[in-house]
């Protein structure tokens, strides 16, 4: 591996980089939450001094909290003895402090229809926490703002979808009133801005550097289990798992259920076959979606399996998220 900071935290966890034949991914776990964040965190400023020009895309809501603090952290004390040992410890060029401010952003994913100055949109969330919190220049990001993306000048999505219900079926059929007909129009505004936004990204060479969670279903960004492994972005609608895990954030299952997402698909991730693809995943509740991403040969049925077969694609998982793999379980076992 080319990663220093990988080989150390490998190295501290005492395991294999990957059990085979059962696992297809590699893994580097750790003890909790906030070390995942700060694994994270090491190997992110790593890559941006490889890659300081490079493109990102960052993961919203809970999954990366610990991630943003730690890059915080370690940019707001850099010259701190602690933090410059710690960064000779890991592998890292302490004289090198990174800038961020020259990478471009990529958006991995947004509800819609939202406003995205809603503070549960995930425009808000990346403006706040990675444009502004990291100081990467806006000029150089790619945004899913979609509030007037097919509206009509002095009307907002609000107008055209008043009970925030998207019926996707009116990309194939005719419009039987008025509303329909505008909502028909809004929605291939919206497949065009998709296309469009798949063809920047591969202009600029593919995602470099790709940070995400893994839903309860097993979706990386909103590719949701079934999806074509061939896909691109889109706007698609989701299934009931993240519907529920979306509830909390959009204000309960009656309003989540309604919402379709715009998202990055999975040969976006995967179309620079150099990108550090890095999953990251705490608790045992995440066990079992983990072990069947990390186990199973390639199927629509687990989306992350997409990831096998990169050289760079990894798993970040504390223990508890990791204690459903089988050959880790065996060589517990043994151990006792």
């Amino acid at each position: 591996m080319e990663s220093n900071v990988e080989k150390v935290a490998l190295e501290r966890s005492g395991r294999e980089f990957m059990y085979k034949p059962t696992e297809k991914i590699g893994v580097i776990e750790v003890d909790n939450f906030p070390q995942l964040g700060k694994l994270t965190a090491l190997r992110f400023l790593e890559w941006v001094q490889q890659n300081p020009d490079g493109v990102v895309s960052l993961p919203t809501g809970k999954t990366p909290e610990h991630f943003i603090k730690y890059v915080n952290k370690y940019l707001k004390e850099w010259t701190a003895a602690g933090v410059q040992k710690e960064l000779q410890l890991y592998g890292l060029d302490p004289a090198k402090k990174p800038d961020l401010s020259n990478l471009h952003f990529v958006q991995i994913d947004e509800f819609y229809p939202i406003d995205p100055n809603q503070k549960n949109s995930f425009y808000y969330y990346v403006k706040k926490y990675y444009i502004d919190g990291f100081c990467l220049d806006p000029d150089k990001a790619m945004f899913m703002n979609l509030w007037h993306v097919g509206v009509p000048p002095n009307m907002t999505l609000k107008d055209v979808f008043p009970d925030g219900v998207v019926d996707l079926g009116l990309r194939n059929r005719h419009p039987t009133t008025a509303q329909e007909g505008l909502q028909k129009a809004v929605i291939e505004a919206v497949d065009q801005y998709c296309t469009d936004y798949e063809s920047r990204i591969r202009k600029m060479g593919g995602i470099g550097f790709f940070l995400g969670g893994i839903g309860p279903d097993g979706h990386i960004a909103f590719n949701i289990k079934g999806s074509d492994h061939y896909s691109t972005t889109r706007l698609t609608a989701t299934n009931y798992e993240t519907q529920a895990a979306a509830a909390s954030d959009l204000g309960g299952i009656e309003v989540s259920r309604n919402r379709l997402v715009v998202t990055i698909g999975q040969q976006t991730i995967t179309y620079n076959k150099d990108v550090t693809a890095i999953i990251i995943a705490a608790g045992e509740a995440k066990s079992r979606i983990v072990a069947e991403a990390i186990e199973n040969e390639k199927s629509n049925l687990y989306p992350a399996t997409i990831l096998q077969g990169l050289p760079n694609a990894r798993f970040y998982l504390t223990k508890g998220a990791a204690s459903r793999l089988v050959e880790r379980r065996f060589v517990d076992f043994q151990s006792t």
